[in-house]
């Protein structure tokens, strides 16, 4: 797995995931955004980690056994002693939240072993615990009963889908208030460098706005004069 820049985290850390959105459409990515995914914890700060994926299939009754957990091998429990610190767990969960895909003690664990977040387009159960933790999560809806009634997971680290959005091992995730966006490892660089100066020049139109200046002109800066008020601004601010 390619090694996240840290000036990139930092920088991603900053920046919304609409204007992320806004940054890959430039670059003909239309469809990053994954859908019907929602943060448990919306106060928990911007999620930013490279992708480790785990690829759930239906399940099948002679193979999905409560047994299979005795098994230390078992593709769910070593995603999670397996994810890298600082790297994100994305399950593949065919967006079927009736069963969860994992539940608070393996979310917790991977807390502790220092991953950045985890997304699934299920469902977690133990979802009150799991909001309450440090590490951001995100998922479809609650969901009490265990994988095993619908899930059988099988592939660790391999191309997945996620909420309608293809997902590659490395791929960097981005998460916030409003939802996650997978940015392809190749360009995090310059998609994250591009993103914060968007925000600076996003900020100073809101300031603008507010002030009740109208947006004819300045967004987008067809005027001259709102490209250099943008300019002492950005002075004034230090950004």
């Amino acid at each position: 797995m390619t090694k996240l820049n840290p000036a990139t985290r930092a920088k991603l850390k900053t920046v919304s995931t609409a204007t992320l959105c806004t940054a890959l459409f430039k670059r003909g990515l239309r469809q990053q955004f994954i859908q019907d995914v929602r943060p448990l914890n919306p106060e928990a700060g911007n999620m930013v980690g490279e992708a480790f994926t785990l690829r759930y299939i239906p399940a099948r009754e002679d193979l999905n056994q409560i047994t299979v957990f005795l098994d230390r091998n078992h593709p769910q429990r070593k995603a999670v002693e397996e994810c890298p610190p600082g790297a994100v767990l994305v399950m593949d969960s065919r967006k079927d939240a009736r069963a969860a895909s994992a539940g608070g003690i393996l979310i917790s664990r991977l807390m502790v072993r220092g991953a950045a977040g985890v997304v699934t387009d299920g469902g977690f159960r133990d979802s009150p615990e799991i909001a309450r933790m440090a590490m951001p999560a995100y998922h479809n809806r609650p969901s009490a009963p265990t994988n095993l009634t619908l899930h059988m997971a099988l592939d660790i680290n391999v191309p997945i889908g996620c909420g309608d959005v293809a997902v590659f091992p490395g791929d960097i995730m981005v998460g916030d208030a409003e939802g996650v966006i997978v940015i392809p490892a190749g360009i995090a660089d310059e998609v994250a460098t591009e993103a914060v100066e968007m925000t600076a020049f996003e900020d100073f139109v809101m300031e603008e706005v507010a002030r009740g200046r109208s947006i004819l002109g300045l967004y987008p800066p067809t005027d001259e004069s709102a490209r250099s008020d943008f300019a002492t601004w950005r002075a004034a601010k230090g950004r």
